[in-house]
């Protein structure tokens, strides 16, 4: 047998080996994949944004499957995804409110002070860590937009000095919220009709002296109220929306004009 023979059947055995090595292995350390797994990731947007919390959407559709995360976990998906869900899972899903997010703070070039003009990187985190903050008010919005660079899906934008939420874009992924050093964005019912746009903890007369735009603390909305839904703590007013009814009140008698409807 020639020498070339020879060769080409060893090399032909020793793949027929490996190849049957490789199923028989393949076999003994298979990972079982759980089959409402695989149909709820079809389900999911692939946003992978973690706003449900997990990693992104495969963790999340392992944690479904496993019952660790409820049908409605997905805050990109919303109803519809939710619905399609709970029919795979064979459960019932509670009806739940859409969420938005909300940035408090009103103090744009119009109201706020501006000590400084900021050159550097276009990045709040950065300006914080610097030391730095071009407006009087250390408490508000900064507008160099780092929530804007964490939204996936476009929906905040930096208009006059000041983050600005577009309500109809937004998922409720809460990545601008994490991405604000200031920790001026928060997740609010998207039914809210008035916000308290303002995170300023000084008092009245100073707050007064840095924006135009700014809580006060004085307590006026509280009187207003009667539905015990609105109280001002540490000097910033704050809305409890499981007590609000939307009678508006409390707006029409803030001076500042502080409490926004339809922010």
């Amino acid at each position: 047998m020639s020498p070339i023979i020879t060769a080409t059947l060893s090399v032909g055995i020793i793949g027929l080996i490996i190849g049957v090595l490789l199923v028989l292995l393949g076999r003994k350390f298979a990972v079982e994949v759980n089959e409402y797994q695989a149909a709820v990731r079809d389900c999911l947007p692939g946003n992978n944004c973690g706003g449900c919390g997990y990693a992104g959407c495969d963790a999340l559709a392992a944690a479904i499957a496993n019952g660790e995360a409820p049908a409605n976990a997905c805050p990109v998906g919303g109803a519809p995804v939710a619905e399609k869900i709970s029919h795979i899972m064979g459960v019932e899903i509670s009806e739940t409110e859409k969420t938005v997010a909300f940035v408090k703070c009103s103090g744009d070039c119009d109201h706020a002070v501006n000590r400084a003009n900021y050159v550097g990187l276009s990045d709040c985190q950065a300006a914080v860590n610097a030391g730095l903050s071009p407006k009087g008010c250390a408490d508000g919005c900064l507008g160099l937009g780092s929530c804007v660079s964490a939204c996936p899906f476009d929906a905040i934008h930096v208009v006059n000095g000041v983050a600005h939420v577009n309500r109809s874009l937004c998922k409720s992924c809460a990545k601008c919220v994490a991405a604000c050093p200031k920790h001026l964005i928060e997740i609010v019912p998207d039914s809210a009709q008035y916000a308290v746009k303002c995170a300023n903890t000084d008092r009245g007369p100073v707050v007064k002296k840095v924006c135009s735009a700014g809580c006060l603390a004085c307590k006026v909305c509280e009187k207003q109220c009667e539905n015990d839904a609105i109280h001002v703590e540490n000097n910033v007013a704050h809305i409890d929306y499981s007590k609000c009814t939307k009678c508006g009140k409390c707006a029409e008698k803030c001076k500042p004009q502080v409490i926004s409807k339809r922010f």
